[in-house]
């Protein structure tokens, strides 16, 4: 139930009395509540505010720069590749949908605090019997029927005073949830670009490992062959025979399900750049040799992370949203004031109700309405406010705790895939060494062919490990940079661009 303190009409003269005090004592209470907000206080998070000082893992001093980074590769086919899939990643346009549909929810919370203006034109005909009708006894019997014909043009406005600040709140909760749609969609560029860069990887690891494999394959097919004619010599047991075909069996078998992995990686690559598998093709038809990097990122302070990391600075800007609206709903609890006017014209034919001269018609109206009884309605429309302030808060602390634990363990994989690579270089050095002894043995008579296609057979295995192992470091500094967040094209903006025009137009 709402109380209905006043409402007040205008007389020929203006204002009443009463009408001019009501708005006098409305606009005092504009005055003091206009600039005011009935939200509680900013506060980060207890976890959020203890957010530690440095990494544990060992970093490098400097500023995080996320932009394009994985030019550092020098592979133009990568290059192009992530630019189409930050153009035409369908994951992107559907959060671009999002955005717009977020941004025009905004501009409907701003409408409640401007004016409401609305002209009208009404025709009316109206034909009654008069018999029966007060007016018979006057009009004699002259006339059997009452016609009437009724002609008026309008111009109506209201406008409700927000006095409280309940449309600036929920204005101030939309405005928020539109950056946070913003920025989920800087993370879903952010996710579509490290698929393109991690599919692209897988790929280029795949086809190394086929043609390694298929080359083994050649090696051990020679050696069974070997083999098998010392057996039949009696030069080689047959276990040694088996264990040779066996190892040539399951190289064989290896090849169908790196031919999948390869393939299920272009589907991958193709569904992240918005497009079907064969239009790749011709992109990929050449020789895909991104160079490694190995250098260490500087990562920043941890408390960068709050700026940096896209699904950070949407998490906070839920959780503003949600407190703005517990303001709102606090404001729910006072008086409302509107304002309502209108002008326009009334005659009973068409050419008259254009007589703005003498047929005016105006109606100026004020009224307060308070509540009084309504069920527990707005104190539990406030306690759900709270209630989801309270979760909105738990998930931006949980996005926080989660973000500075994901730099942890990308800095700790870094480095571990760049020991694991230099390693297996030195391997791969050592395979090659013995190769070169047991090929010049061989060439000179004094070792067997045996013992250099296992030799050969050896330095392929260590190749397809080291090709591992530069796809692994690769994708681990893909990790770090994705951890890190940042605009990886152009660099953070403080506030999304798409909300800085609306920011400009209405200031709560």
């Amino acid at each position: 139930m709402h109380l209905i303190i006043g409402r007040f009409g205008m007389n020929k003269a203006g204002w009443s009395g009463d009408a001019c005090r009501c708005l006098a004592a409305g606009a005092a209470a504009l005055s003091l509540a206009g600039c005011s907000s009935m939200a509680p206080p900013v506060e980060q998070p207890t976890i959020v505010a203890e957010l530690p000082q440095t990494y544990s893992q060992p970093t490098i001093a400097g500023t995080y720069q996320p932009a394009s980074w994985w030019t550092d590769f020098a592979d133009p086919v990568l290059d192009q590749l992530v630019d189409r899939a930050l153009r035409n990643n369908l994951d992107i346009a559907e959060a671009a949908g999002r955005l717009e549909q977020a941004s025009a929810q905004a501009r409907l919370a701003r409408s409640a605090l401007l004016p409401n203006v609305s002209a009208s034109a009404d025709a009316s005909e109206s034909s009654s019997p008069l018999d029966g009708n007060a007016f018979s006894d006057l009009a004699g019997g002259a006339i059997d029927r009452l016609e009437n014909e009724t002609y008026s043009l309008g111009l109506g406005a209201s406008y409700e005073l927000d006095l409280f600040g309940r449309a600036r709140g929920d204005l101030a909760a939309a405005k928020q949830d539109a950056i946070a749609t913003e920025y989920d969609l800087q993370t879903i560029q952010l996710a579509a670009a490290a698929e393109t860069i991690s599919a692209y990887f897988d790929l280029v690891d795949s086809r190394r490992q086929i043609a390694l494999t298929e080359v083994t394959t050649e090696v051990l097919s020679d050696r069974a062959d070997r083999t098998d004619e010392r057996f039949q010599r009696g030069l080689a047991e047959s276990f040694e025979l088996y264990q040779v075909r066996q190892d040539l069996r399951s190289t064989q078998a290896s090849l169908p399900q790196l031919r999948s992995s390869q393939a299920a990686a272009r589907s991958r690559l193709a569904l992240a750049v918005g497009t079907y598998p064969s239009e790749l093709d011709e992109d990929l038809s050449g020789d895909l040799q991104p160079r490694l990097v190995f250098e260490a990122v500087p990562t920043g302070l941890p408390s960068d992370l709050l700026a940096q990391r896209p699904d950070v600075s949407a998490a906070w800007a839920r959780m503003e949203a949600a407190r703005e609206r517990i303001g709102a709903r606090r404001a729910e609890r006072f008086p409302t004031l509107s304002l309502s006017a209108s002008y326009g014209t009334q005659a009973g034919d068409v050419g008259g109700a254009f007589d703005f001269a003498n047929n005016w018609v105006r109606s100026l109206a004020a009224s307060i309405v308070a509540p009084i009884i309504d069920g527990g309605r707005i104190s539990a429309n406030i306690r759900s406010a709270r209630a989801v302030y309270d979760q909105q808060a738990a998930a931006y602390a949980r996005t926080v705790l989660s973000a500075y634990g994901e730099v942890e363990s990308a800095l700790a994989d870094y480095e571990a895939q760049r020991t694991r690579y230099r390693l297996i270089t030195s391997q791969l050095a050592e395979a090659q060494a013995s190769l070169d002894l047991q090929s010049r043995r061989y060439a000179s008579g004094v070792g067997s062919y045996v013992s250099y296609l296992d030799a050969l057979r050896t330095s392929y295995q260590v190749e397809s490990s080291l090709a591992s192992a530069a796809r692994s470091t690769a994708l681990a500094r893909l990790g770090v940079h994705r951890a890190l967040g940042g605009d990886w094209a152009d660099g953070t903006p403080s506030e999304p661009p798409q909300m800085q025009s609306l920011s400009q137009e209405v200031s709560p």
